[in-house]
């Protein structure tokens, strides 16, 4: 079963009031099984409402209208779907008694505008659910359905719990849940990602399930999404544990971590599962390193601290290039008596190199490896890019 979400309210086109009703709904039908291929926005005009909706009807089983339920001469949803329904629109008694009851209950004066509330297309049905004085409609158009919630975020929650996703799920025939598992990766292109998992994908084309998608997260790398559709929880987790095990043999370590995990919780996680500590020398990234590790390590039982300065605490010293972010990083780690030192530090004056170069290193008791790489964007930008470029490095370092 498809479901389809128009979000109404020229404030949504316009930037002035960001829909998260929208995620909100879709993230809940695919709990509960419902393929959502569509969500639109409109604004509070009646013949483009009308168009969407019928549009919506055309290619999805329901359609969920979010907003335009209140008292005001642009609330026309009521309207618009007595037009898609070909009815004419009656007042329920119960409906506007109700809205009556909730005013007196605040201690407010209602006003006659809020009476048409209460006007329900002819075929259709209140909600249950009313918490504010917008009440939903559920109007059957054929064999689909059209859902109208109002665009205020708890009153619309608490109708979609309680009465639309349910009817929903009972006019689907069965319950089915679509789950999804990201990957998330660093060290490689979106194009590159795409050629070496293009005939998996292709594949799956064929097949339908799961579904391999990207998405790019800036300076926190590439996530590849796999979604699965099953009967229950424990199919749908087999699916994705398959599928990630795949995937994980086309693209090997350059995939760092799963759904909410972050470069620098996994790098904490595997110094704390090895007993290691770690120190920073932050001439480029200029305390970025710690803020990071330190909003997940605020005690620093792991991260125990680090330096700032142009060249990382190597200062007086005549190495040049890497050579230098080597020894920045083995002296912070001796100056903090950590297992493990890192340093990024940024270019000399006058070097031949790009700008945004950063050199980086890693330190332990057994030697250090060193890396340089030129970063995009301004100095900001280079500097998020550095971090986790940097703790990538050590992460595989680790590994090694």
């Amino acid at each position: 079963m498809r479901c389809e979400v128009v979000a109404i309210g020229t404030e949504l086109l316009l930037g002035q009031i960001v829909d998260t009703n929208s995620s909100w709904i879709g993230e809940r039908l695919a709990l509960i099984g419902i393929d959502s291929h569509f969500q639109v926005k409109v604004g509070d005009n009646p013949d483009r409402m009308e168009f969407c909706i019928r549009q919506a009807l055309e290619r999805s089983d329901a359609v969920i209208c979010c907003g335009g339920l209140g008292p005001t001469q642009d609330d026309i949803t009521r309207e618009v779907i007595a037009r898609v329904m070909g009815v004419a629109l009656r007042r329920d008694p119960v409906v506007e008694q109700r809205i009556v009851d909730l005013f007196r209950a605040r201690g407010r004066t209602m006003t006659e505008n809020n009476r048409r509330q209460a006007d329900i297309p002819l075929g259709g049905r209140p909600i249950a659910e009313m918490p504010g004085t917008a009440p939903g409609l559920v109007c059957p158009v054929g064999g689909k359905v059209i859902y109208a919630v109002p665009g205020v975020p708890y009153e619309m929650r608490e109708m979609m719990e309680g009465t639309v996703l349910p009817d929903l799920l009972n006019r689907s025939g069965g319950a089915a849940v679509i789950r999804s598992r990201v990957l998330r990766t660093w060290g490689q292109s979106e194009s590159g990602l795409a050629e070496i998992l293009a005939g998996r994908i292709d594949a799956l084309d064929g097949i339908g399930n799961p579904t391999l998608a990207f998405q790019a997260s800036g300076a926190d790398g590439l996530k590849v999404r796999i979604t699965a559709k099953a009967a229950d929880e424990s199919a749908a987790a087999a699916i994705l544990a398959d599928e990630e095990a795949l995937v994980r043999g086309l693209l090997g370590d350059v995939i760092f971590g799963v759904d909410e995990e972050t470069m620098e919780s996994v790098v904490l996680a595997a110094l704390r599962e090895s007993g290691r500590t770690l120190a920073a020398a932050e001439g480029f990234t200029g305390g970025l390193v710690a803020a990071r590790l330190t909003r997940l390590d605020p005690e620093m039982e792991v991260f125990v601290g680090g330096t700032l300065g142009p060249r990382g605490g190597a200062e007086d010293s005549a190495a040049t290039g890497e050579a230098r972010a080597a020894e920045a990083a083995l002296r912070v780690r001796a100056a903090l008596g950590a297992s493990l030192g890192i340093a990024a530090i940024g270019r000399e004056t006058g070097e031949d190199v790009p700008p945004g170069t950063a050199r980086m290193a890693v330190a332990s008791g057994t030697g250090t490896a060193t890396h340089s790489i030129a970063l995009p964007g301004d100095r900001n930008q280079a500097r998020e890019y550095a971090v986790i470029h940097l703790l990538s490095f050590l992460r595989r370092t680790l590994l090694a």
